[in-house]
Formats: structure tokens, C-alpha cells, sequence
């Protein structure tokens, strides 16, 4: 196998590690998006109604 090749290698299987560890991040992640959340106060109004 030629250099490029041996290198072609490493890099590809660098590229399936790291699309497997993102894979588990997002999964990981989407259990913490599911908790629930303080709810959004309507903004301020500054004049007295």
C-alpha cells in the first residue's frame, strides 16, 4: 500500500470515529432538551396603561 493510501486509510477511519462520538453527543443531548424549561416572560412595556 502506498503512502497515500496508508494515509487515505487513517484519515477515513479518524472521519467514522469522530461522526460516531457527534452521533453519541447529539443522542446525549437530545436527553437534556426534554427537560422542561422556565417559561418566556412577555417583554416589558415601559407606558403605564
Amino acid at each position: 500500500m502506498s503512502d497515500r493510501d496508508e494515509r487515505a486509510a487513517r484519515l477515513a477511519e479518524q472521519l467514522r470515529l469522530n461522526l460516531r462520538r457527534r452521533k453519541a453527543q447529539a443522542r446525549a443531548g437530545q436527553d437534556n432538551d426534554t427537560a422542561p424549561r422556565a417559561p418566556i416572560s412577555p417583554p416589558r412595556r415601559d407606558d403605564p396603561a
